[in-house]
């Protein structure tokens, strides 16, 4: 990037990210971190519970970063597999006066975390989700906060550089159409109930956010082949590998995600209309059932 370019993106991502959020996420960003205390440095909330969906109606999802794996979790074998394959999910209801509300939380390393971010990254997983509206709902200190703001930015600029690549580098292109084509491939790259065209609706959502970024960088395009074919196998790889690392994670989740089955059915029913019934047992054994699941789930739609 860049250096007007990239101070004109970090001071949107300053703004954006100091958003106020709904009172119920607040309290279950701070349950999540008094959880994972005294090693968290930074609790984010992304995805619908930014988009005005109620939170009595959908799972908050956030991200919980700490200062190194000690505080992922007590057990090594968790804190070896968020190294390995991060980040670790969990999931967390809390009680706000009468109503209960629900998340599913990631926990990881910031310095994981920026290091997934970068365009030396070929996996979107989390480049994707960051180049995505967040907030900061909560930080430990003013180094932290900057950290967190250039990581964002950085999965800012690498969407985009891969946005304006598939374009093959027409600058002129509508930026909205540019973030719906790349967020339709990044799709792909993971076990999804929702159609690939649910890009669509999320930067349709927020489209000012998408317009002012992609004007934040109007020069930014990138090094990497342009071609055609390169562009097409570089994505076909990223699909194989994406679909691989996601059902990694999905089986590391099953041991981290209590009441994770019943949340993936009601996940898959809500985005696919594909009804999943749940066993007693498969509920008590959510690794074996994802395996026997999972096939069957795919022929008939419930994810692609």
């Amino acid at each position: 990037m860049q250096s007007t370019d990239h101070q004109r993106l970090l001071r949107l991502v300053a703004d954006r990210l100091q958003r106020q959020v709904p009172a119920p996420i607040e309290g279950l960003a701070e349950a999540a971190r008094a959880r994972h205390s005294p090693g968290v440095v930074a609790v984010l909330a992304y995805g619908s519970c930014l988009r005005g969906i109620d939170p009595r109606e959908t799972l908050a999802d956030l991200y919980v970063l700490t200062e190194t794996t000690a505080a992922v979790s007590r057990n090594p074998l968790s804190r070896l597999g968020c190294r390995l394959l991060p980040p670790n999910v969990y999931y967390l209801e809390a009680d706000m006066g009468a109503e209960r509300f629900r998340a599913k939380y990631a926990v990881m390393p910031i310095d994981l975390f920026e290091a997934w971010v970068a365009p030396s990254t070929d996996n979107p997983y989390f480049w994707a989700r960051f180049a995505q509206p967040s907030a900061l709902v909560w930080i430990r200190d003013d180094i932290t906060r900057q950290r967190v703001i250039t990581a964002i930015a950085q999965a800012v600029a690498t969407m985009l550089g891969e946005a304006r690549r598939l374009a093959g580098g027409n600058q002129s292109q509508d930026p909205l159409k540019l973030w719906q084509a790349v967020l339709r491939e990044t799709y792909q790259t993971e076990l999804r109930s929702e159609s690939v065209d649910r890009g669509n609706s999320i930067v349709a959502a927020d489209a000012d956010w998408y317009r002012a970024t992609a004007g934040a960088l109007p020069a930014h395009g990138t090094d990497r082949d342009r071609s055609p074919g390169s562009i097409a196998r570089s994505w076909a790889h990223r699909r194989r590998r994406g679909k691989v690392l996601a059902a990694l994670r999905l089986i590391k989740a099953a041991f981290t995600f209590q009441g994770g089955a019943d949340y993936l059915a009601w996940k898959i029913e809500r985005h696919s209309k594909v009804k999943v019934e749940l066993t007693d047992w498969q509920r008590r054994h959510p690794l074996i059932a994802a395996i026997t699941l999972m096939p069957r789930l795919y022929k008939r739609g419930g994810f692609r």
